[in-house]
Formats: C-alpha cells, sequence, structure tokens
C-alpha cells in the first residue's frame, strides 16, 4: 500500500472483509515493538451496511426490473 501525501491509504478489500470494516467503522492503530496493528474498534459504525447484510443474495427470482415494477405498483 502507498500512503499518499495527506497520509492517506486504502485498506485492502481483503483486510476489511476479514475485520468487518465497512463504511463509519471506527479504527485505531496501535503501536508495539515497532510494528503498527490497524484494530477495528468495537461497538456503534457501520450501522448502514450491517442492517442489510444479512439479505445480501437472498434474492432468487429471476424476474425483470418491469416485472417487479408492475408488482409493487400493484
Amino acid at each position: 500500500m502507498r500512503v499518499k501525501v495527506k497520509g492517506r491509504g486504502t485498506i485492502p478489500r481483503h483486510v476489511r472483509e476479514k475485520l468487518g470494516i465497512a463504511p463509519n467503522c471506527e479504527i485505531d492503530f496501535k503501536e508495539e515493538n515497532n510494528r503498527v496493528y490497524l484494530l477495528k474498534k468495537t461497538g456503534g459504525g457501520a450501522k448502514y451496511e450491517n442492517k442489510f447484510h444479512r439479505f445480501r443474495g437472498a434474492a432468487t427470482v429471476k424476474m425483470t426490473t418491469d416485472e417487479i415494477m408492475a408488482l409493487t405498483r400493484g
């Protein structure tokens, strides 16, 4: 990872997924023995993504957008 001019960097996707880091999550850095650790703060954060995360991949109906819109508009 390369750190940008303003000190920003991108956390790789596999690390974010493993730690459960989502938008608005709070993270922290811990320095110990010349190493820096990335930690996910417990509590709070990621309320938006967690709200719908369990439904990801649950839709199995093979309908077109027009068919779905017709059903929802009655």
